[in-house]
């Protein structure tokens, strides 16, 4: 068999041909959401993401008789370190074939670049940060995947076995039925719930008619403040930096449907609690495959306004600490759930949640759902 070379990524077309290999590996599933060329081009560029601020990353191509047959990214997340008190190389947006050389030789690759720096442990998939897809899918494969997490075939996770590496937290999604009009039963008893909540507490749901408004409160790094402060325990979690915030804000709030953000308040009036959706849009990414350019924005428009999805994303969802045990969370859910009913959703995604999380799975015992995937953190010593 051919020799495989491992090339470190020093072109821009040699990115452009990292990302589309992602495309290219998995364009005859029926599953799978491909990397988004431009956003990705973006997440990867030193001067406009804010995570290289404190982060160290090189990229790395595995070559067969001059054919890309693997990627993978390395990655130090100094902040992620520094909080947790690790020396984790992290490895990132890894894709192979189905040959075992290949996966050894881009995992080592990883671990040498992280010894180099005094790492002591490799750990993955995982990105820059928690705002990028993290946890190699287990289970769940006859799913469709979505544009936040990652898809891989089930082989990557016998590989990972064959190396050595053990897991080291796992992650779980559920699909839930949308409660329709008419219907009645445990969504009924949520509402009421949430209602009691809502008066018990003095809490107040709010809405918005504006992106305006939202800036014009200063309710984008409220909102982050919520994120960062409910996150701030959970695995390999960095807090997210103000520059962070003002990217993440300007990249998806012209994407986002205001009817589906939410934010409790107190009596007081201060944001405790937020809620984020958007109506799936990964047929309209595989149909524009996974380029913006030149006509795959007509499909990510149809695919948000028009001729939307009948399933939703839950995508973020975060309570302050102090107020986990009142349910507020509920009057977010609630809501959401009300408005997928008259949006005419049939599905619901709930996004990766860790499974030490108690209180938040608890949080859809009330709604016909199923785990529809399980994803893994693997991590080994170097």
């Amino acid at each position: 068999m051919s020799e495989i070379i491992i090339k470190k990524v020093e072109t821009k077309k040699e990115m452009k041909a990292f990302i589309r290999f992602n495309y290219e590996l998995y364009k005859d599933s029926p599953y799978a959401v491909p990397d988004f060329l431009e956003d990705t081009m973006d997440t990867f560029d030193r001067e406009k993401n804010p995570a290289f601020e404190f982060c160290d990353a090189d990229w790395f191509l595995a070559y067969r008789d001059g054919k890309i047959v693997g990627r993978v990214v390395a990655i130090i997340n100094s902040r992620a370190n520094d909080t947790w008190q690790t020396k984790n190389v992290r490895f990132g947006w890894i894709d192979f074939v189905d040959d075992a050389e290949v996966s050894r030789l881009l995992i080592q690759t990883v671990e040498q670049w992280g010894q180099e720096r005094g790492m002591t442990h490799i750990v993955g998939p995982m990105g820059f940060t928690d705002m990028d897809p993290e946890g190699m899918l287990f289970e769940g494969f006859d799913y469709m995947g979505n544009m936040s997490t990652i898809y891989n075939y089930p082989y990557y996770n016998t590989h990972m076995e064959q190396m050595g590496f053990k897991e080291e937290a796992v992650w779980v999604e559920r699909q839930i039925k949308v409660p329709q009009k008419g219907e009645t039963g445990e969504f009924d008893k949520f509402l009421r719930v949430s209602q009691l909540v809502e008066r018990r507490y003095g809490f107040r749901l709010r809405k918005f008619k504006s992106k305006k408004e939202i800036y014009k409160g200063d309710y984008v790094k409220k909102i982050f403040h919520i994120i960062n402060v409910a996150y701030k325990d959970l695995y390999g979690y960095s807090e997210m930096t103000e520059r962070q915030v003002d990217v993440l804000a300007k990249t998806y709030l012209q994407y986002l449907d205001l009817r589906f953000l939410s934010i409790v308040e107190n009596k007081e009036g201060e944001p405790i609690a937020v809620g984020i959706c958007m109506g799936s849009v990964s047929e309209a990414i595989r149909k524009a495959k996974a380029k913006l350019l030149p006509f795959g924005w007509y499909h990510m428009i149809k695919g948000l306004f028009f001729n939307k999805s009948n399933t939703l994303d839950m995508l973020l969802y975060g309570t302050l600490p102090e107020y986990r045990d009142t349910g507020c969370v509920s009057l977010i859910v609630a809501d959401a759930m009300k408005v997928a009913q008259d949006m005419e959703y049939k599905l619901a995604d709930v996004m990766p949640q860790l499974d030490t999380n108690v209180k938040g799975q608890a949080t859809w015992k009330s709604f016909d759902n199923v785990i529809s995937k399980r994803r893994h953190a693997w991590a080994k010593k170097i």
